[in-house]
């Protein structure tokens, strides 16, 4: 038989499967308490599923695709909760994670690596497609949400979680975000961090546009802003900035019931 090389991985998938790679060891501590979590819990805050209806509340039955899958500790949420969870994740090291803590916990479900813009399943594979940042940060959106929807049954949902549009335009190349605009809208759709891998972020207006020319219905946005309960913040943002203005946007869409785009 002859055997064909894959093609070559994209800059930025190539870039980000390095960079993932690199810090995977970092991220142990944070899965294994993600995985022991009675309750999901949501973005650089941990707010609670009760608070910030992330995922859908009956998923019993359903077909899911986590879409950077990380450590899996959404899929693993799912899984206990009747689903039939599916991860692909960029980074082999995260998934020999993920898999570890599969073993730790008794808990199987498929982990593929690879590109979330290209999954391997045939269309209409799933019921529920989600990205807690993941591949809604660290993928093209003009690729993985056509894959999305590719992915997704008609009436399915996709849901994820990334970013605000105006933190990363008020984020300077160091230091925390300011009480100030420093990048253009235009730059903020691909940034290149040295060092740290490429991101990508739209506006709310590019969001839904895209969203809509790829069969989705929006079905809400939620601008999530720091609990007065937390103090505690990355290290690219400040309480007082998270407070007065939304850091993080959760994004919940519905493919088109006639399947049409």
């Amino acid at each position: 038989m002859t055997a064909f090389p894959e093609p070559a991985l994209p800059e930025h998938v190539a870039e980000n499967r390095a960079y993932w790679d690199g810090v995977a060891d970092q991220w142990v501590a944070a899965g294994r308490r993600q995985w022991a979590a009675a309750e999901p819990s949501w973005g650089i805050w941990g707010v609670p599923q009760s608070e910030l209806p992330f995922l859908p509340d009956d998923v019993a039955g359903l077909d899911t695709i986590e879409l950077g899958c990380g450590t899996a500790y959404i899929s693993a949420w799912l899984a206990r909760r009747g689903a039939r969870p599916v991860g692909i994740d960029n980074s082999a090291r995260q998934l020999a994670t993920a898999r570890m803590l599969q073993a730790e916990h008794g808990l199987e479900f498929p982990l593929i690596h690879g590109n979330a813009e290209r999954v391997p399943y045939p269309d209409g594979s799933f019921d529920l497609a989600v990205s807690e940042y993941g591949a809604a940060i660290w993928c093209d959106p003009y690729r993985w949400v056509p894959e999305a929807a590719r992915l997704l049954r008609p009436g399915g949902r996709l849901v994820f979680l990334c970013n605000s549009a105006l933190a990363m335009m008020c984020m300077p190349d160091e230091g925390p975000a300011v009480d100030r605009l420093v990048r253009p809208q235009e730059e903020i759709r691909r940034l290149a961090w040295p060092g740290e891998g490429i991101d990508f972020h739209l506006g709310h207006g590019e969001w839904t546009r895209l969203l809509r020319e790829c069969g989705f219905v929006v079905d809400e946005l939620i601008e999530v802003f720091a609990p007065a309960t937390t103090m505690r913040t990355p290290e690219y943002l400040t309480f007082e900035w998270a407070r007065r203005w939304p850091a993080e946007d959760v994004w919940l869409a519905t493919r088109r019931q006639d399947g049409r785009r």
